[in-house]
């Protein structure tokens, strides 16, 4: 079996992410999403606002990887961020962690472990009883 060596591109965000900056990182982003399965990191520690369009901006990345079979992740989200991104239901859709190298590290691991993990996390869920 030949083994697939995937490149992971980490990119870091800067403090804020008006208009102008979205348009210039997009396009130097594209390099990055315009591949085959692309897998890319944000660094997120220097944002310091996740606003509407900073979050839009983000929803168009993992948007354009996912079309392509990638993933984007986020790592190091600020608290302030993480409050925004789960009051916007952002946490749903995108894979966040403490680091950058823990992001780079979840692309290495198998979607297999991914999904052992997530049934075993649905395991501990207390059951429901069925009222039909």
């Amino acid at each position: 079996m030949k083994e697939h060596k995937q490149l992971i591109a980490v990119r870091t965000l800067p403090e804020q992410l008006d208009a102008s900056q979205q348009r210039a990182l997009y396009r130097e982003l594209e390099n990055c999403i315009n591949v085959d399965r692309p897998a890319l990191v944000l660094d997120c520690s220097r944002l310091c606002r996740l606003d509407d369009g900073a979050s839009h901006f983000l929803l168009c990345c993992l948007e354009e990887a996912i079309k392509r079979n990638g993933d984007v992740r986020l790592a190091a989200l600020r608290p302030e961020a993480i409050k925004v991104f789960r009051s916007t239901g952002l946490d749903h859709l995108f894979q966040s962690f403490d680091s950058v190298a823990d992001a780079i590290e979840s692309f290495r691991l198998p979607m297999l472990g991914f999904v052992q993990r997530e049934q075993s996390a649905a395991n501990q869920r207390p059951a429901r009883d069925n009222a039909a």
